[in-house]
């Protein structure tokens, strides 16, 4: 069985695409709920008979085998019985003209555009088809287009939705009907409704916006909630409308808007609704009003869309003139550079401003020789760079200005005229650029998800700073491996301040205005500054770095933050957040370092990157594994390119990345993509045992994490345990000996050689053969083999298990007082003794000095 079914209070784009789909799918039923809104039901009690429509408590949804969904792409909001349809077994067919929603269905057939209204995209559908249309067909059809447009005002409108309509016009649609219908009259019961929204609504001004909450409660349902709301915000004539109506155990939320800044669904979704970002809706189930009132109106921020300010809009820098300039003088200026007004300023200060009428009276006059002071306006109206264009127009219009003066802490930054709002207005293009650049700038500060990721004493410690870099007029930044995990919401407390100027004496004023002290290192222009608090930050001057050769440790001298973030490994470390008031958490991201961060990538920032620093390839491999990111194929072709100059680098700065990298989360990718990146090939390692190794790390890993937990072993394994693996199946132990830099490390590879040499644990049977041979060898040498060779062998992990535990029943003194004299016989008998108690021969001190004095016998 065929379904056609739309959403449940089936508005007319509802009621006329359900009817154009049975146009074409005539075998299929049309299927309503037992709510629509109140014009579409005082439509159906006239017109019923016409429409053969069926309620949707009377159909088998047993029997369905596909489902037609129009004006609606979510089960949800078509009430109780599609919504319990097994979607699995039934064929879904979709027209829509609602954004995209989590919760909507999948569906290979129909059409999903943004339209004005889904009726459109069937009457195309229609169309191609050549179907015949009745007048009534082409009424209905109408209805649907005219309401869910707004008579063609509404922004949503497309060009589409006019040829339908006037498609339509020839079918015979009747406009007197669609005008009766589509005019939105309320009845009785809805105009006490309307009255007490009225009465009970709160005007909020947010950002330039009047946006108006109004919500009321009743026991008895009432349609045409949406209807009052877009009347509510025609008598009021607010941006945008939220009424919050509880109806039978139920609350209702309807946004209107009017201003193309709103946007209600990231509101809406959060409870399950849905609609355009102007026209939305959501029902709540078991909730209390008084609840969700204030919910709604804590999360009124989330709607509105970034305001497009004079910052963009502004015409910078400005030609203005002194003044002490004549009459004559700032005539001529006006008509060389077709202005209609100048600015005066003095001493930076914006003091004034004279229209083109104010000069050509003074000069009618014969007052050319006069200053401009003398005629210039001094009470100017002038606005800020974060002032919004709807607040700009507001100005505009309330003080009959025809230029605004942009003023920034008392200095003229700017000026924008009527004509730059009117090309906004009138130019549909240029504005949806500008939002976006808006919407990319609110993406692009990061203040708030500072505040949110760093403990309340370093924000408010980096808001400081900021006010001093603003005070002292020097540009200052966050910088590092911070930002990025300020982006990817990571912890980080490695603060790095770059300053484009004198950093150390950057760190001096940081003292002086709050106190603590400062260490400085004048050959690097570096300071550590130590607030009271005890919290360090390092301090750099923004700096360049040559390198004379390949491998070489770099020259440095002074530059820009640009030049300073240039020299930095990959695009996504080479990021810097603001600190000074102004733009306190803008991002700064010159090489699309956030971009690359959403992509997962990582990429070099110049093609030498590699060969002047080959230490960056493993940091490339390190961040890989940590983040689960890829390098792209050029920064991996260069890796490949550059890895040969790995052997021109020490054994300290190799070590220096490799310990960091295999001690990540996860060191077996890490050794696998090493072999990926010909590193292990370089020091005589070739490929041919690439799974047996990233086996063995995998196991090693495992043991770590998941299965054992001894006393002398370290939280995490050494990284110089990963590092011997390949060395260990290629059977060149001796290749890691430049690398072992440390006792720990040198004492590992030489026991881990000594073991493979020898191979004791074939021969031995019990505990104490065990301890005979493996009790001068280290818990991590052990494990070693324990997670590769010996696959977990139960003898050797109960062994080790047990020599963890191994009481100490004698020591040293013991034997003294027993008469034996200190030398290396004590450290026989104590090993005796120890293999005595793990072949639980000796299980008690006691025992043990019975042992003794038999031994000593």
């Amino acid at each position: 069985m065929q379904i056609i079914i739309s959403h449940v209070n089936t508005d007319f784009d509802a009621l006329a695409s359900m009817l154009a789909a049975k146009k074409l799918y005539p075998n299929a039923k049309l299927v309503v709920s037992d709510k629509q809104n109140a014009a579409v039901n005082q439509f159906l009690a006239i017109y019923r008979d016409s429409i053969d429509l069926i309620q949707d408590h009377l159909i088998d949804w047993s029997d369905v085998t596909e489902l037609i969904l129009v004006d609606v792409a979510s089960l949800e909001r078509t009430g109780n019985y599609a919504n319990e349809l097994n979607t699995e077994n039934v064929q879904i067919t979709v027209y829509d003209h609602h954004p995209p929603q989590d919760d909507d269905v999948k569906s290979l057939n129909g059409s999903i555009e943004l339209v004005g209204a889904t009726v459109t995209l069937l009457i195309e559908e229609i169309r191609k088809r050549s179907l015949p249309v009745s007048s009534f067909e082409a009424t209905v059809f109408g209805l649907g287009i005219y309401t869910d447009t707004g008579s063609f005002t509404y922004s949503n409108t497309t060009s589409r939705d006019l040829a339908a309509a006037s498609f339509l016009m020839d079918q015979g649609m009747n406009l007197e009907i669609i005008q009766r219908f589509s005019d939105q009259m309320l009845f009785q019961q809805q105009q006490e409704i309307f009255n007490q929204l009225l009465l009970q609504s709160t005007e909020y001004e947010m950002d330039g916006l009047n946006i108006i909450v109004s919500s009321y409660q009743q026991k008895k349902f009432q349609g045409g909630l949406s209807t009052l709301t877009r009347k509510l915000l025609e008598t009021t004539g607010a941006d945008a409308v939220l009424t919050i109506v509880e109806m039978q155990k139920r609350v209702y939320i309807v946004g209107r808007a009017s201003s193309d800044r709103i946007n209600f669904l990231p509101l809406v979704t959060e409870w399950g609704g849905g609609g355009h970002e102007k026209a939305a809706s959501a029902t709540l189930k078991k909730v209390d009003l008084d609840a969700v009132v204030p919910q709604v109106i804590s999360k009124l921020e989330q709607i509105l869309k970034p305001a497009i300010t004079a910052r963009v809009i502004m015409a910078s820098p400005v030609k203005s003139i002194p003044p002490e300039m004549t009459i004559e003088e700032a005539a001529n200026l006006m008509y060389r550079y077709g202005h209609t007004g100048f600015p005066i300023v003095k001493d930076d200060e914006l003091v004034g401003i004279i229209s083109r009428r104010d000069l050509d009276k003074a000069t009618h006059h014969g007052l050319g020789h006069a200053p401009v002071k003398a005629y210039m306006s001094s009470k100017v109206i002038s606005i800020h760079p974060d002032t919004s264009l709807e607040e700009i127009q507001t100005i505009m219009i309330k003080h009959d200005v025809g230029r605004l003066p942009v003023v920034d802490q008392g200095k003229l930054v700017g000026i924008l005229s009527r004509t730059n709002v009117i090309e906004i207005l009138h130019n549909q293009a240029l504005k949806e650029d500008l939002q976006q650049s808006a919407i990319n700038e609110l993406h692009n500060n990061l203040r708030a998800k500072m505040k949110n990721q760093l403990p309340e004493a370093v924000f408010q410690l980096l808001k400081e700073i900021g006010t001093t870099a603003t005070n002292s007029n020097t540009s200052v930044f966050l910088i590092g491996g911070i930002v990025r995990d300020i982006i990817l919401g990571r912890p980080n407390d490695d603060i790095d301040i770059v300053v484009e100027g004198d950093g150390i004496g950057f760190s001096h004023q940081l003292v002086k205005d709050y106190g603590g002290e400062v260490k400085t290192h004048e050959d690097f222009g570096t300071a550590t500054w130590t607030h009271p608090t005890g919290l360090k930050i390092d301090i750099t001057s923004s700096r360049l770095e040559y390198y004379d050769h390949p491998a070489a440790l770099p020259d440095v001298e002074h530059s820009t933050l640009k030049e300073d973030l240039y020299r930095r490994d990959f695009t996504i470390n080479a990021m810097a957040i603001c600190l000074d008031q102004k733009k306190f958490g803008h991002l700064v991201d010159p090489f699309q370092g956030k971009t690359h961060l959403e992509e997962k990538t990582i990429k070099v920032l110049y093609n030498l990157s590699f060969i002047e620093d080959p230490t960056r390839i493993l940091r490339a491999a390190r961040f890989e594994t940590r983040f689960q990111f890829s390098m792209d194929d050029h920064t991996k072709e260069l890796a490949l390119i550059s890895i040969d100059k790995m052997k021109a680098l020490s054994a300290t700065r190799i070590n220096h990345e490799l310990e960091k990298l295999f001690t990540e989360d996860y060191p077996s990718q890490a050794l696998k993509r090493l072999f990926e990146l010909q590193f292990w090939q370089q020091f005589g390692i070739q490929g041919s045992h690439l799974t047996q190794c990233f086996t063995h790390g995998q196991r090693l890993e495992e043991f770590y994490k998941n299965k054992h937990s001894y006393k002398t072993l370290d939280q995490k394994p050494s990284w110089f345990m990963y590092f011997l693996i390949p060395f260990y199946y290629e059977n060149d132990l001796k290749g890691a000996q430049r690398f072992a830099l440390t006792k720990k490390d040198n004492k590992l590879l030489k026991e881990i050689s000594d073991l493979k040499a020898q191979d004791p644990w074939k021969h031995s049977s019990d505990m104490g053969e065990l301890h005979q041979l493996l009790k001068p060898y280290s818990a991590e040498s052990i494990v070693f083999f324990i997670t590769n060779e010996l696959r977990d062998d139960e003898r050797v992990l109960n062994y080790l298990q047990a020599r963890e535990n191994l009481p100490t029943y004698l020591t040293g003194e013991d034997l003294k007082n027993s008469g034996l004299k200190p030398g290396p016989l004590f450290s026989s008998v104590l090993l005796d003794l120890e293999i005595a108690v793990l072949n639980d021969q000796v299980q008690t001190k006691e025992q043990a000095f019975k042992w003794l004095h038999e031994k000593i016998k």
